[in-house]
C-alpha cells in the first residue's frame, strides 16, 4: 500500500485542490493512498481559516483525500521553514508515507531540489545573515543570497509555491527522510489573486454572500452550504476586530512570542497598546524588515498565547480530523511504525507527553476563540474535547 503526503491549508478546498489531488494520482496510481497534513483554524499567512478545520478536513476526504491530520497551531502560525518542517515531520514519523506531492508554479522538481541544496549551503546562509544584517527581510535576504549563487535560475523563489516547496525539500533532507518529493504544474490563478483557481478568489467570493459553484467541487459547495447555514461561516480577521483588540492590549511581553526577534518585539509593544484597530497595528509596525505576513502571524500568536518554546520542539502527536476506509487501512499500517502517539479521540491526550498536553490545550482555546466569530446561539466552548474524526465510508 503506497501513499503519498500533501501539506495544505484548503482554505477553501477548491478545483485547484482536486486538479492536484488528480495529477498526483495520475503520476503514481489510482490505488495511492492521500495523506493530507492541513492546517487548523487558522492559516499560515496569519488568518482564520474560513471554515473550521473538521468541515474543511471532510470535505477534503469527499473531494479525493483519503486521510487529513492536523497540523498544530503552533506550527501553522510561523514562518514557512518552520510550517513546512513540521508538515514533513508529522509525514516522515507516519512511518508510511513514500512521496510528498506539493504544486509548484515551476513543476520541475530537479531545479527545486537544486535550489533546496543551495539554500542549505554555509555559503548561503553567510549570504542570508549579512542581508538581514542590513535589515531586509528573510525572503529578500533569501533571493538575493540564493541569486548571488545561482544568478538567473534563483527566480524560482520569486513565486510562493515554489519557495514552499524548496523548504519542503530541505526538511526531507534535513529528517535524512526516504519520502520521495514530486511536484505537479500549478495552474489557474495566481497563489493570492482574485482570479482563476485560487483560494483568495474563492474566499473573496464567499466573504461577499456568493457562492462559488464554478470555482469549488460539488461535495465542498455541500458541506460549506451546511456549515454558513448554522452560522459557522465564513469567518474572517474583520469579523474579529473587538476580540482581537481585547487580547493585543493584554500582552504583556510580546519577546517570547513567535517571529517577534530582531525587535519587533518592541515595535508591537509600541503600537499593539495604542492603535485603535488590527490594521492600523499592523501599517504602523511594518518596515521593509517586518514584512505584513510576519506581523500578522505574530499578533495571532500573541492573542492566542502561543511562545517561542512551543515550537522549539516538533509536533508530538498525530491528530485525525477525517478519514475513509482506504485511511483507515493506512492508519491501521501505521501504528506498527509510527512513534507518535495517533490521536482519534481528544480524551486521549491525557495520557500523553507533557507537550502533547501542551500542545492540545492550544487547540482548545484557539478553538474557543475562533468559535466565537459563530452566530451568537452557536458560540459555545469546549468543542475540542467533543469532536471526533469525521469517517466517511
Amino acid at each position: 500500500m503506497k501513499s503519498v503526503g500533501i501539506i495544505c491549508e484548503y482554505n477553501p478546498f477548491h478545483l485547484g485542490h482536486a486538479g492536484h489531488i488528480e495529477k498526483t494520482k495520475q503520476l503514481l496510481g489510482e490505488d495511492i493512498v492521500v495523506v493530507c497534513v492541513m492546517s487548523g483554524n487558522y492559516v499560515q499567512r496569519g488568518d482564520f481559516a474560513i471554515f473550521n478545520k473538521h468541515i474543511r478536513a471532510k470535505a477534503a476526504v469527499l473531494c479525493g483525500a483519503d486521510v487529513v491530520i492536523e497540523l498544530p497551531t503552533p506550527y501553522v502560525l510561523s514562518a514557512a521553514p518552520i510550517f513546512a518542517n513540521a508538515g514533513v515531520f508529522l509525514l516522515d514519523k507516519l512511518g508510511v508515507c513514500d512521496y510528498l506531492s506539493f504544486g509548484s508554479e515551476v513543476g520541475d522538481i530537479n531545479l527545486l531540489k537544486d535550489t533546496a541544496s543551495v539554500i542549505s549551503s554555509c555559503k548561503a546562509q553567510d549570504y542570508i545573515k549579512e542581508w538581514l544584517d542590513k535589515g531586509f527581510s528573510y525572503a529578500v535576504a533569501l533571493q538575493k543570497a540564493t541569486t548571488a549563487l545561482m544568478g538567473k535560475e534563483a527566480d524560482v523563489l520569486k513565486s510562493p509555491n515554489n519557495t514552499l516547496g524548496v523548504e519542503y525539500i530541505k526538511a526531507l533532507n534535513e529528517h535524512n527522510s526516504k519520502i520521495q518529493p514530486i511536484t505537479v504544474l500549478r495552474t489557474g490563478g495566481d497563489h493570492d489573486s482574485n482570479t482563476g483557481y485560487s483560494a483568495s478568489a474563492v474566499r473573496a467570493l464567499l466573504l461577499r454572500g456568493e457562492i462559488p459553484s464554478d470555482l469549488m467541487p460539488k461535495s465542498a459547495i455541500y458541506v460549506f452550504k451546511e456549515e454558513i447555514k448554522i452560522g459557522h461561516g465564513p469567518i474572517s480577521t474583520e469579523k474579529a476586530e473587538q476580540i482581537m483588540m481585547s487580547r493585543l492590549r493584554n500582552v504583556e511581553d510580546f519577546s517570547i512570542v513567535p517571529g517577534a526577534s530582531d525587535g519587533l518585539d518592541k515595535r508591537l509593544s509600541r503600537y499593539a497598546s495604542s492603535e485603535p484597530t488590527f490594521a492600523a497595528i499592523i501599517n504602523a509596525v511594518k518596515t521593509k524588515r517586518f514584512i505584513m505576513s510576519r506581523i500578522r502571524r505574530t499578533l495571532f500568536c500573541a492573542a492566542l498565547g502561543i511562545t517561542v518554546d512551543d515550537v522549539n520542539i516538533p509536533p508530538s502527536y498525530i491528530r485525525v480530523l477525517a478519514i475513509n476506509k482506504k485511511g483507515i487501512n493506512l492508519l491501521n499500517k501505521a501504528k506498527k511504525n509510527t512513534e507518535l502517539p495517533i490521536m482519534v479521540k481528544p480524551a486521549s491526550t491525557k495520557k500523553m507527553c507533557d507537550h502533547s498536553k501542551r500542545l492540545f490545550d492550544i487547540e482548545v482555546g484557539a478553538t474557543d476563540f475562533y468559535s466565537l466569530l459563530y452566530e451568537e446561539n452557536e458560540r459555545t466552548g469546549g468543542s475540542e474535547w467533543k469532536q471526533s474524526p469525521f469517517v466517511i465510508l
